[in-house]
């Protein structure tokens, strides 16, 4: 808006504006500071008094024209400084939303750039990462004849230096992964094309049998980052070692549990499936050292052998008023109570023939006299 009869003094015209805007004089405090600003422009700052607004100062933004020396308000409006309360950021709905706040009807779907997936991986594909297959099995436990195979870290994917060990009676069996013996590899030089040919072939055979160990071959699969926040939200979830059910569990953790049922992959070095039906954990991921108390090793407590019939106790201290309705008449049953009544005054045939001759026999016999 634009005042011809606004006084010259631009300091005076921001405060009579900041006035006007608060609708109180009592809201806009002492004059802080004025900002330059290109062409012409300034913005007067002054305290804002107003309840609820501490460290926000009202802002008056002036143009000057100075052609026609004429001081012009652009816009008012309160604005925060480094001391001022403000809420909290925004945050978008997707970062704000929990797992906990859906329900089984929605659905939110998968973004194609998720970082907790990657690309499969196939045998035939132009470029096979073997790098990713040992990272994928790297810590599982398959079990070979019956014994518990490790790789070890250090090693590569079936072709390389990486071993197998297991464990054999007292001893320890290591067999080089992808290689036939380590006869092959100390053969003459008149052997060395067989073997490189073997060497792969086993190699190849072993690349396949991983990636269908590990269901590696689906369109994505979990990455790096996928199974490390899937490891950190199991771990420090209602499930883990910090629960209630751990604490009194007495010292029975769920990796010497029966019921334990183990998970493929690195994630199975940590976690690992209930199987009990007892147990508040059944069907869900828990840590191994995790426990409750439905562990496998813990007995059932030991029932009484003789079940004691209590005597039954009677409460003949307070009565019981109960308020009892008056019977309907019937003329039909006042009839039949009548009836059994009269039957019951009724004396039998023989009970009135005895009385009968009581008197006479009193009689003859005062004759008699």
């Amino acid at each position: 808006m634009i005042s011809e009869d606004a006084p010259m003094d631009p300091r005076a015209l921001a405060l009579s504006t900041a006035v006007a805007v608060a609708e109180d004089p009592a809201r806009v405090g002492d004059f802080v500071d004025v900002h330059s600003m290109d062409d012409g422009v300034s913005d007067y700052r002054f305290v804002c008094l107003m309840p609820g607004y501490e460290g926000w100062q009202w802002s008056v933004t002036l143009f000057h024209d100075a052609d026609r020396g004429v001081w012009t308000v652009d816009e008012s409006s309160l604005v925060p400084t480094d001391k001022a309360i403000l809420s909290p950021e925004w945050t978008p709905w997707k970062d704000r939303l929990r797992p906990s706040d859906l329900s089984v009807t929605d659905v939110m779907g998968t973004l194609a750039d998720d970082p907790r997936l990657e690309p499969g991986v196939r045998q035939d594909g132009p470029d096979v990462d073997r790098d990713r297959i040992e990272a994928a099995s790297v810590g599982s436990t398959p079990e070979v004849s019956g014994h518990s195979v490790e790789v070890s870290d250090g090693g590569s994917i079936p072709g390389s230096s990486a071993t197998v060990s297991a464990d054999e009676g007292d001893g320890i069996v290591s067999v080089p992964v992808g290689t036939a013996s380590a006869a092959d590899q100390e053969s003459d030089d008149g052997m060395d094309d067989h073997a490189s040919l073997t060497t792969e072939d086993d190699a190849e055979d072993d690349l396949a049998e991983a990636i269908d160990r590990f269901s590696l071959a689906r369109n994505r699969v979990l990455s790096p980052q996928g199974r490390s926040q899937t490891a950190d939200r199991w771990y420090h979830g209602p499930h883990g070692p910090k629960s209630m059910s751990t604490r009194i569990a007495s010292g029975n953790p769920c990796s010497t549990c029966g019921f334990l049922v183990h998970i493929q992959g690195d994630l199975g070095l940590q976690f690992g499936v209930c199987a009990n039906m007892w147990s508040p954990d059944d069907g869900r991921v828990v840590s191994l050292d995790h426990g409750c108390g439905e562990h496998s090793q813990i007995e059932p407590p030991e029932s009484p052998h003789l079940w004691v019939q209590s005597k039954p106790a009677y409460d003949d201290i307070r009565i019981d008023v109960i308020d009892q309705r008056p019977r309907e008449e019937s003329a039909q049953v006042e009839m039949l109570e009548q009836m059994e009544d009269g039957d019951a005054q009724e004396p039998s045939t023989e009970e009135s023939a005895s009385q009968e001759s009581l008197p006479q026999e009193s009689a003859s016999d005062d004759g008699r006299e």
